[in-house]
């Protein structure tokens, strides 16, 4: 029993009131994120489209998803976490009782459009209130059950998509409006105001405290005294962070193996579709139960090398698919990545947390959850080609890539690390500075 309490203590004790309720409303807004997961099947069967036509609304709502991230994130920073999440639960909901009542394939579509804005605009509020009201040194675990949360809704709305589609497809899109509602409700009954209050006034400080916090590669400590004030350029521009951010990339386009290629990969091996749903259905079991035990194998170690471990174990996983051409091969091979994936979550949410400054926390998230509407178009579009020109050796060419994205971690991670320190002891001078 004791054992079992410290275990709990170092996966999830020590966490505000707050982030429950955030890490609540995250799971009833995923568990509720049904509707979608059928859309093309919606469209084909019930609408009567093509199916080159339900490829492009689905298109759309991916679209969608990279304008919402950046207006998420830039709202956030601006008019509120709190009232971004409320505002785009409550279009999100409203939005998906129009699609369950459209007929018109041009309306289904711009709502479709509209339908991912407002479902990926919360992404970058979410990890921005956490990292506002979870202590620093808790962060890792918090992230930890964010992402274990984000998957244990995503099962259940795998299951009860399948019996709400076989009922009614009206009830799908309700039920999933319903979801959102109730995740909308909760976080303006239960969660306050996370934005940090900006200062009134110009600091007043000494000559040595203006240079304070100045480290290289900091964009906002280096451009103070800049006449262009701090925005979402500030992260396009920031080399650290965008280094960061494109071997994240790297790592959402291997994780994307396994809904746009490794299916075409088991079809040509002869395998049926139940096998992919088998290899499917290991990976999410095994984060849903093996992701409250990731705190305790990382903790204590750098971030740097946890991400340099975790790519390497995807690239090994899928690498193994060159050779695989039975079940079993692929089931292993599942086990390894997914694996690599649970190791990746907390410490890529930590540095990306880390090396956002306070003011600008929404908008540097809004920039790092591009690269996974980016990984979904780039994965099947040159993977489809790289498969069908390469046949297994696609599998080389994807194992390759991890592994220098690994190397990559190992090569740049020294550095963050030390812009982060320079940022930790600076803090403490800036916020002793009086307002003017």
């Amino acid at each position: 029993m004791r054992g079992l309490r410290r275990w709990w203590d170092g996966t999830a004790g020590g966490l505000p009131a707050t982030f429950w309720y955030l890490w609540a409303g995250l799971l009833v807004n995923r568990a509720g994120a049904f509707a979608v997961l059928f859309l093309s099947l919606y469209l084909t069967a019930a609408r009567g489209a093509s199916e080159s036509l339900a490829g492009a609304v689905v298109g759309a709502y991916g679209a969608g998803g990279a304008v919402g991230v950046l207006l998420g994130g830039v709202l956030a920073d601006r008019w509120g976490r709190r009232a971004t999440l409320v505002a785009a639960h409550l279009a999100a909901a409203g939005l998906m009782v129009g699609l369950a009542f459209s007929r018109h394939l041009a309306v289904i579509a711009a709502l479709a459009a509209l339908v991912g804005i407002a479902h990926s605009m919360p992404s970058p509020a979410f990890v921005a209130a956490i990292v506002d009201v979870v202590p620093e040194h808790r962060r890792s675990r918090a992230f930890n059950l964010q992402f274990w949360a984000f998957n244990l809704g995503m099962a259940v709305a795998s299951l009860l998509a399948g019996l709400l589609a076989e009922a009614s497809f009206l009830a799908l899109f309700l039920v999933d409006a319903a979801a959102t509602l109730a995740a909308a409700a909760l976080i303006a009954w239960k969660v306050p105001e996370t934005l940090p209050r900006r200062r009134t006034g110009p600091a007043k400080s000494s000559p040595h405290q203006a240079g304070v916090g100045r480290t290289v590669g900091d964009p906002v400590a280096a451009g103070v005294g800049q006449s262009r004030p701090p925005g979402l350029h500030t992260a396009l521009t920031d080399r650290t962070f965008l280094v960061f951010v494109g071997l994240t990339f790297v790592l959402a386009v291997l994780t994307m193996q396994t809904s746009t290629i490794m299916p075409l990969a088991m079809r040509a091996d002869g395998l049926s579709p139940s096998a992919y749903g088998t290899v499917v259905a290991l990976g999410g079991a095994l984060i849903v139960v093996g992701q409250l035990f990731v705190p305790g194998l990382i903790d204590r170690r750098r971030a740097h090398r946890v991400l340099a471990l975790s790519t390497g174990l995807l690239a090994v996983g899928f690498g193994a698919l060159a050779v695989a051409d039975q079940l079993w091969v692929y089931l292993a091979a599942a086990v390894v990545w997914t694996v690599g994936s649970m190791l990746a979550a907390p410490p890529n949410a930590q540095i990306n947390a880390d090396l956002a400054p306070p003011e600008l926390r929404a908008r540097y998230q809004s920039v790092f959850y591009l690269t996974f509407p980016a990984a979904s178009f780039v994965a099947p579009t040159l993977g489809g080609v790289s498969l069908q020109y390469l046949g297994e050796r696609h599998w080389l060419v994807v194992a390759a890539l991890g592994l220098l994205a690994a190397g990559g971690h190992l090569l740049a991670g020294p550095s963050r690390e030390r812009r982060v320190a320079a940022r930790r002891v600076a803090a403490p001078a800036r916020a002793s500075q009086p307002v003017g």
